[in-house]
Order: structure tokens, then sequence, then C-alpha cells
């Protein structure tokens, strides 16, 4: 089982800033991967973001790729999404999930088992 608990979400101005951090509890945090998915009202949950368990393997969408940087502490059992440049089609809630299954950084939203609840991210034009 793993316990997931997203923070650092808000408002910002177009081209702003922000960290997004996930923590986790239960299974020792080192031997899942993690990603960031984020969702708008009346669309389907997309991937964003994905890091393996070393940390060592990152992999980005297309639409945030050198804007957005995933990483992780195993020590701290945290996961980051670093969002720079963000603009205001950025604007979604944020979820962090484990995947249990892979040893690489998968962008398949069905290798995700556990999932946290999730924080908005609101970009003004």
């Amino acid at each position: 089982q793993v316990q997931l608990v997203e923070s650092g979400g808000g408002l910002v101005q177009a081209g702003g800033s922000l960290r997004l951090s996930c923590l986790a509890s239960g299974r020792t945090f080192s031997t899942y991967g993690m990603g960031w998915f984020r969702q708008v009202p009346g669309k389907e949950r997309e991937f964003v973001a994905a890091i393996s368990r070393s940390g060592i393997t990152t992999y980005y969408a297309d639409s945030v790729k050198g804007r957005f940087t995933i990483s992780r502490d195993n020590a701290k059992n945290t996961a980051y999404l670093q969002m720079n440049t963000l603009r205001p089609e950025d604007t979604a809630v944020y979820y962090c999930a484990a995947d249990l299954l892979s040893t690489f950084a998968s962008w398949s939203i069905n290798r995700y088992e556990y999932w946290g609840q999730g924080t908005q991210v609101t970009v003004s034009s």
C-alpha cells in the first residue's frame, strides 16, 4: 500500500513558476516509480512526467518538455514537479501517482496503481 499527498499548487501568472511536492508513505519509496498527471474538467487525465525508482530515468510529455522538471528525493520520500514558464493551458488539477510495476519511467496511466488527491494549479493570462 502507498499513500500519496500532493502540495504546492496555487494561482500564478503566465510565465511564472510553481513547485509541486508529493509526499509518499507506506511501501519503501525507492522501490517504485513516480509520475505526474493532470486533468481539466471534461477531459481525460493526461500524462505530464515520470521518473524511475532510482531517479536516473525521466520522461516528459511533449507539451511540458523543457519547462517542467520531475525529480525525487528518496531520503525524504518525496517527488517533485518543478514547473517553469507556466502557460494558461497548464491550468489543471495535478496528481502524483505510484507505479509499482515498471522498472523504467512509464507514461502509461494504466501502470499507476496509487494516486494522490490532486492539487489545483491555475495559470492566469
